[in-house]
């Protein structure tokens, strides 16, 4: 991991502990998306997310465990022993969206945005006082 030595080194990992990855605490953007795709990937109302370059990601255990859900572009990486979902490749493969819940530590830059908001799940009430926007907003 190309990494700046301000930028520590984070570990995560999916619920049965069969996959394991690292990747530097240097997000570029965080957020918590509510489009339809990330609601079903994680089954929840959101996905909290650290947006960071792909290089910057990589597994450190259990590589031939893993499942890779959708395309080179655009896919899911998740256990394939218990289907954690531990991060997505994105905007044509240069990107991780790193779910923060797969995280062992906190990382150091917080969600600070809502997007996709206009598909929202209808039963979930955004009640914190971060902006929202309808669609995806570029970092």
């Amino acid at each position: 991991m190309n990494e700046s030595p301000s930028a520590r080194p984070l570990q995560g990992g999916c619920q049965c502990g069969a996959v394991r990855y690292a990747v530097a605490d240097a997000f570029v953007y965080a957020l918590n998306c509510h489009c339809s795709r990330c609601r079903r990937a994680t089954g929840s109302a959101f996905k909290p997310l650290g947006g960071i370059e792909r290089h910057r990601v990589r597994l450190t255990q259990g590589e031939d465990r893993v499942l890779v859900v959708g395309d080179d572009a655009c896919h899911d990486v998740r256990c394939g022993t218990c289907g954690s979902l531990l991060y997505s490749i994105v905007r044509e493969g240069a990107w991780a969206h790193v779910a923060y819940g797969s995280l062992d530590e906190a990382p150091s830059l917080r969600p600070t945005v809502h997007i996709h908001v206009a598909s929202k799940a209808p039963w979930f009430d955004i009640t914190d006082g971060l902006p929202q926007y309808p669609e995806f907003e570029s970092p």
